[in-house]
């Protein structure tokens, strides 16, 4: 049995003791932080995350604040994200990336104030760069990681679990919105928003005297819910497209190849990094792009990238894959080279124990 070897770099989380006691089978390592990635099973966890609700310790999920006179300056000099109509209150999912455009991060921007902000990552050291930019600028702005942990209340009963423990009012939280609610005395900030596409919110909580005490008082009050400890899933994610920093997508892509069109505006915003590298490849067209794609046959866990053949070509590669219960399936996710990404194009797959075959399809799952 493989265990993991615990040190000042690797720290537990401010509900890590409920989680053992959730009897949680499996981690990973997120921005050095333990993040739990299976409890029962991976199936068993996909099911009742879609049928009930669970509570996440994503505390590995750190923050990066921006707090000062330049920090809506320096926000928008970070993301080819429009950030020009960006209210108190909201959140954004804003793609950071670096000279050439290639992602560094994609994280949940939360504009706390209209010169403070937090930047909810994903697993990538983003705080060095962003304090980097702030002294290559001389920037007025303070850059730090706060002492601050999400906890996540996800699948279709999370609305009926968090009111019981907040009250009514937060029923009227929109999407990617967040306020301020109170409990036992503290006032938490709450944003209708998570890593799954079964609804939820995530409670962003300061410090480390709180964190048991909201984990226990969401158990208290679900019982009737069959409310669990869970985690994001792997299956559900990749139904629902939703990418993974350091799986699915790299230094190495840029926005546009990830799909996030949407989210990347460099024709308006003329200040950003990697601006003329993004107009260039808006211009151009990207020379690949994330993919859904079926698999078929039994494929094994999905532990490195797959590379995807066309004849004797190499074609690109699946990054993320799974069997799909719900869906008869084995989804999954691909970066396919430019002229092999329209569905129905029939691939072949190289997995870790052999050659499957494979198709792209018009959408993903869910």
């Amino acid at each position: 049995m493989q265990t993991i070897s615990f040190t000042r770099r690797l720290r537990r989380t401010h509900v890590s003791q409920g989680v053992e006691a959730a009897s949680v089978k499996a981690y990973s390592v997120y921005n050095r932080m333990l993040l739990p990635t299976r409890f029962i099973s991976l199936e068993e966890d996909y099911r009742h995350l879609k049928e009930a609700v669970q509570v996440w310790d994503v505390a590995s999920q750190r923050q990066v604040e921006i707090k000062g006179p330049g920090a809506a300056d320096l926000m928008q000099r970070l993301t080819p994200r429009d950030l020009s109509g960006m209210r108190v209150g909201r959140c954004y999912y804003v793609p950071v990336v670096d000279e050439n455009g290639g992602m560094l991060n994609d994280p949940v921007a939360i504009k706390l104030s209209e010169d403070r902000f937090w930047l909810s990552l994903a697993d990538s050291d983003l705080l060095l760069w962003v304090k980097g930019i702030v002294f290559g600028l001389g920037l007025e702005v303070d850059v730090f990681e706060p002492d601050v942990s999400p906890l996540s209340i996800q699948g279709p009963r999370a609305e009926e679990l968090v009111s019981r423990v907040f009250g009514e009012e937060i029923r009227a939280l929109a999407f990617f919105g967040f306020e301020y609610f109170s409990f036992a005395g503290t006032q938490f900030l709450i944003a209708r928003s998570g890593w799954s596409k079964q609804g939820g919110f995530e409670i962003y909580v300061v410090g480390n005297d709180n964190g048991m005490i909201l984990w226990k008082a969401f158990f208290d009050s679900g019982a009737d819910l069959d409310v669990r400890a869970g985690c994001p899933n792997l299956i559900e994610r990749i139904e629902s497209g939703l990418l993974s920093y350091g799986s699915d997508m790299t230094l190495d892509n840029t926005p546009f190849e990830c799909g996030l069109d949407r989210f990347c505006h460099p024709e308006k915003v003329i200040d950003c990094i990697g601006r003329e590298a993004l107009l260039r490849e808006r211009e151009a067209g990207p020379k690949r792009k994330i993919c859904p794609v079926e698999i078929d046959g039994d494929i094994p866990v999905c532990d490195r990238a797959w590379p995807m053949h066309s004849g004797r070509d190499l074609v690109g590669q699946v990054t993320s894959a799974a069997k799909s219960p719900d869906f008869g399936t084995n989804v999954a996710i691909a970066m396919l080279d430019r002229g092999f990404w329209e569905a129905g194009r029939e691939l072949r797959v190289e997995t870790s124990t052999g050659i499957l075959s494979g198709r792209v399809v018009d959408k993903f799952w869910n």
